[in-house]
């Protein structure tokens, strides 16, 4: 009987010494599972504040072509206005100076030349005054639309290149 409790104690021992090395193994996986698990974690976090970081590079990027956009636009729109008024103001006084040649005429000939000159100089003005202002409303307009095409053009090449 002896030989059979020295037995049992050396099962009871052998599977005592067994659980403790599976626990400690257990213990040892769960703490490498944990660490892994942190470090996917501070990993991701990372790379979410870095995403976050660039995402908030790339709208003060896209504020800022707004804003050239619109300052562009504001020029464009100034340049057009003071051509606008010098145009209306310069075209006044030739229609002064005309009414003016036109009173002083001698005869209706005279008068007739005086106003058909006058209108063909007036047609030429307008026609060539129209001419510059959408030359000047075109570029204000590339002008303007330039800071945002090419943060357009940027986002489209940064998003393939990230595909």
């Amino acid at each position: 009987m002896a030989d059979s409790a020295e037995t049992v104690k050396k099962t009871v021992e052998t599977a005592a010494v067994n659980a403790k090395a599976s626990a400690e193994r257990a213990t040892a996986q769960a703490e490498k599972i944990q660490a892994a698990g942190a470090k996917a974690f501070r990993e991701g976090m990372d790379k979410s504040v870095a995403g976050f970081a660039e995402l908030n590079a790339e709208g003060k990027k896209n504020l800022d072509a707004m804003v050239a956009s619109a300052t562009a636009a504001q020029k464009g729109a100034e340049t057009l206005s003071a051509a606008s008024l010098a145009y209306g103001k310069k075209s006044w006084e030739d229609g002064v100076a005309a009414a003016q040649s036109l009173a002083a005429a001698r005869s209706v000939q005279e008068l007739v030349e005086l106003q058909t000159s006058w209108a063909k100089s007036a047609a030429e003005t307008y026609l060539s005054e129209v001419t510059r202002m959408t030359d000047v409303f075109t570029a204000s307009v590339k002008d303007s639309f330039k800071p945002i095409n090419e943060r357009v053009t940027a986002s489209v090449e940064k998003f393939q290149a990230a595909r």
